[in-house]
């Protein structure tokens, strides 16, 4: 049976119940009959009872319930039985039995039967409290019985409402029996006065309701229960399938890693393969093929370097090779014989003889260079030779030179990670070999954190100089062209502990930042112009273009003086390279170009050590969309070793400096103008320096100008800034000339410069006397001076009371110093000489420091300039001085003004 039905069936018995309570306590006086009425009244004949189908009709309907008293047992049962088939038929009378007469007697069903009057309570009687149970009572009748009188009156039949409630739900009733009883459920109640006693019905719902609730939320718990538990078994599963998961990805990894150290076996396996490679048993066979098949060597050669190449990665070309069959002379092309550290390199048309490669830290040899091929180097796989260089669980990138251990702090590594003969690079942030110093003494000893330093290094050397001549190589045909462009000779001391000259280039041996000078004078008729510049080569990367200098095309044939800086931070094995070359291939070294041979070092080196806190800076100009008169250049940094202390204004128009300090700058532009207004009025370049939002002029320089031809204007000078002061540049040309400026990466329009703090540098600035200037014919004469800046406790311009007063530039301490001097003058001479000299001791003989020299004014114009540019080292009490000198004419105007000044840079050495 339901929980509903259950409720509702407790309802009515309660309803029943106490309505018998309110029908006992209305009372009723009728009489009543029987022994056991009080007045010897006759009993009542005893109501029909039986137990046992009473109890059967109750199991089997109500098996939950029991009710509290058989004299209010809602249902009779009456046993029909039809030959050997029972059935069995409930009935319930529609109203209640009241006796008014005998309410207590009780008709025995057989002799020996006997009322129950020790039963005990069963179902949801037992949940009401004791004062309300119904308390039986079992008294046996007379022995005559109890008879009902006939004038008994009958049963009164009192309504019941909650049988005719429950009537109204069928689905409650129970099924009609074969014989035709009623569709649902009739209850009748036993009214008995005085015996029932129930609280209030109001308190009984309430505890009704609540024991519902109460089974309602066990079932709800059950439930829920049951969902949890299910919710645990899927959440089971699904771990075990993230583990399975998770198992088979740490397989798969494994066998990744078992195969990449297959696959590192088999390239370690090749590389021996490789190193194994014999390349000087070819070279010996190219050289006997070739002298024992000149008939056929040109035919042959081409496929002979191919494999070669496959085989040794060098690219030859046989197009390039000049072989000859005479005897004596080379048979591979150069028109020279290449030196005991050189290859004919045949990538060059015509071939040309280079230096041979030397392994740097981290390669090892494959093959030894030959006369005919580059030595070759490869480079070392730590990771591969040292699977736990790293450790166990770090991952080994190799790396050109040296190794990075992937995920490890830079703390890690700085304290020894690197191993043995390897240092941290901390502009890297890898692990690179120390430097090899090949039987040369270690100057400073490889460390966890720098390099080695090779050769005999001084203590606190924070400056040095190094000066040489030079010289355009010597031809050995008439007709050798300069183009694609010329190595120039460096002749000056052979090696030192900063560099090594090797006759073409320097090989620079320390770490730091260098400033150049190069005065440069010749005359040619080439058809078109020159390009003087500077060129540096990394040890691992291309070369390139560090600066350059147009010379121009002149009308007539005259000498032209060119001076060519640059600034730039260097590393050991970097070469540095002077080159002079043509735009085109018409222009003969031998017939077109005459060299002056300046006095003096026309090549000057400063070398500056990282310890002075200079910042080095390079960059590009851009090139003009359009052509116009004045112009301020924009610029693109290339190069910068510290962008804090130098960086770009907002504009790209300026160089701003976060500190205060002295720069040494250079600023190089090439032009190409047009209108004879350029040459009459020439061009002006002008630096300013900007503080507090106001230019301030530094210094100016003057070029004379061309038409329709092109050509460069240089200015370079020392300066003193303060904190978030900006330098920036002006180019002035006449009103009506046209001038188109270039920029390129070749180094004709770049800006060089290097920023020093004050602590180890000074400078100092100066223009010629008005007066007491030379005219006329002048041979050798000095200049006077007057200065535009104050003295400094380094250095000062000698004064009035001493000797060579306004002509001597004193020095008190000792250092380098880098000088640039710009003139500007009117004369006719046919060669004009800036010389500039040290003055020799207690009145000794002077002793030239550099040369630079001028030919003849362009025609048609008003003023011409001559510049001088060199470094060199002074002690205290050096004393220098400049004279002019004119060859073959006179010299007429020297301008105070603009144009005309010196600048002199002292470092600390």
């Amino acid at each position: 049976m339901s929980s509903s039905k259950k409720t509702l069936l407790l309802l009515v018995y309660v309803l029943c119940t106490f309505r018998s309570a309110r029908s006992g306590d209305s009372g009723d006086t009728r009489p009543c009959s029987g022994s056991h009425c009080p007045g010897g009244r006759s009993p009542r004949p005893p109501r029909q009872h039986n137990p046992t189908t009473q109890s059967r009709s109750i199991n089997q309907h109500h098996a939950p319930f029991s009710f509290p008293s058989e004299h209010h047992a809602p249902f009779l049962s009456q046993r029909v039985r039809s030959g050997d088939q029972t059935r069995e038929t409930v009935q319930t009378r529609v109203a209640g039995v009241f006796d008014p007469v005998c309410a207590d007697c009780v008709t025995p069903q057989g002799p020996d039967h006997v009322i129950n009057d020790t039963r005990e309570c069963k179902g949801i009687e037992c949940r009401l409290p004791l004062r309300i149970r119904q308390k039986p009572r079992s008294r046996p009748c007379a022995e005559d019985g109890c008879v009902p009188e006939p004038s008994q009156p009958p049963l009164i039949h009192v309504a019941d409402r909650a049988a005719q409630f429950l009537g109204e739900f069928p689905d409650i009733g129970y099924p009609a029996s074969e014989v035709g009883a009623p569709l649902g459920v009739q209850l009748t109640c036993d009214i008995k006065p005085g015996e029932n006693e129930v609280p209030a019905e109001d308190a009984l719902i309430l505890h009704l309701q609540l024991a519902k609730g109460q089974e309602k939320l066990v079932e709800a718990l059950r439930a829920q229960q049951v969902v949890i538990r299910d919710l645990q078994q899927r959440l089971v599963e699904q771990q075990g399938a993230l583990l399975s998961q998770q198992r088979e990805i740490l397989s798969q990894q494994r066998r990744m890693f078992e195969q990449m150290d297959v696959v590192k076996a088999q390239y370690g396996l090749l590389s021996e393969t490789v190193k194994q490679v014999s390349f000087q048993g070819l070279q010996g066979e190219l050289q006997s093929y070739f002298e024992s098949h000149l008939a056929d060597l040109q035919n042959q050669a081409r496929s002979h370097l191919q494999k070669s190449y496959a085989v040794h990665k060098v690219d030859m070309d046989a197009k390039v090779m000049n072989v000859v069959g005479d005897a004596g002379h080379p048979l591979l092309g150069c028109q020279i014989a290449c030196g005991p550290e050189e290859y004919c390199d045949f990538q060059k048309d015509p071939p040309q003889c280079e230096r041979c490669t030397i392994c740097p830290p981290g390669f090892f040899l494959v093959s030894q260079c030959s006369p005919t091929a580059d030595r070759m180097c490869q480079d070392r796989d730590e990771c591969l030779e040292l699977p736990s260089l790293c450790g166990e669980r770090v991952k080994c990138l190799n790396t050109p030179g040296g190794f990075r251990c992937l995920g490890v702090s830079e703390r890690e590594i700085s304290a020894g990670l690197c191993g043995h003969e390897y240092f941290y690079n901390q502009e890297l942030q890898e692990c690179q070999a120390c430097s090899d110093c090949d039987g040369e003494p270690v100057g400073i000893p490889c460390t966890s954190t720098s390099d080695a330093v090779c050769g005999t290094v001084s203590e606190n050397i924070l400056s040095q100089s190094w000066a040489a001549s030079i010289a355009i190589p010597p031809t050995k045909s008439k007709s050798t062209s300069i183009y694609p462009g010329l190595q120039l000779n460096i002749r000056g001391k052979e090696e030192n502990n900063l560099l090594i000259n090797h006759d073409d280039y320097l090989n620079l041996q320390q770490h730091g930042l260098v400033w150049i000078d190069y005065n440069f004078a010749l005359k040619h008729s080439c058809r078109n112009f020159l390009q003087l510049g500077i060129r540096i080569n990394g040890s691992e990367e291309e070369g390139r273009d560090l600066s350059g200098v147009r010379i121009e095309q002149p009308e007539r044939k005259f000498f032209q003086g060119v001076t060519v800086s640059a600034a730039v931070e260097v590393e050991p094995n970097h070469t540095l390279t002077l080159v002079l070359k043509s735009p085109n291939q018409y222009c003969n070294q031998s017939k077109d170009i005459q060299v002056y041979e300046l006095g003096g070092a026309s090549f000057s080196l400063l070398w500056l050590s990282h310890d002075t806190g200079a910042v080095a800076m390079t960059a590009q100009m851009s090139t003009a969309a359009h052509y116009q008169s004045n112009y301020r250049p924009t610029f693109r940094i290339a190069t910068v070793s510290d962008p804090y202390i130098v960086a770009l204004t907002h504009d790209s128009r300026g160089v701003r400096f976060m500190e205060s300090g002295v720069v040494k700058f250079v600023l190089q532009q090439a032009i190409y103008s047009m209108g004879h207004a350029c040459v009459r009025e020439g061009f002006s370049l002008i630096a300013y320096v900007n503080r507090n939002g106001t230019n301030q002029e530094v210094l100016r320089s003057f070029k004379s100008g061309v038409n329709y031809r092109d050509t460069s204007i240089t200015l370079s000078g020392a300066t003193r800034v303060d904190r978030e002061d900006w330098l920036n540049f002006e180019i002035v040309a006449p009103s009506q000339c046209n001038v188109r400026y270039f920029g390129d990466s070749s180094g004709i329009s770049m800006l060089s410069l290097i920023w020093i703090p004050t602590t180890v540098s000074s400078t100092f600035t100066a223009t010629v006397l008005r007066t007491g200037l030379p005219s006329g014919a002048v041979r050798n004469k000095p200049l006077l001076f007057r200065q535009t800046s104050p003295n400094t406790d380094q250095m000062r311009l000698a004064g009035s009371g001493e000797t060579h007063a306004q002509r001597n530039f004193v020095f008190s301490e000792a250092g380098m110093v880098s000088m640039a001097l710009n003139l500007k003058l009117i004369h006719s001479c046919s060669v004009v000489k800036l010389t500039l000299y040290r003055q020799g001791k207690d009145g000794g003989q002077a002793t030239s420091l550099a040369q630079q020299v001028g030919g003849h004014m362009p025609e048609g114009s008003e003023w011409t300039s001559v510049g001088l540019r060199t470094s060199f080292e002074v002690q205290n009490g050096t004393a220098i001085y400049v004279s002019l000198d004119c060859v073959r004419g006179r010299i007429n105007q020297i301008t105070h003004e603009g144009g005309t000044n010196i600048s002199i840079l002292w470092l600390a050495s």
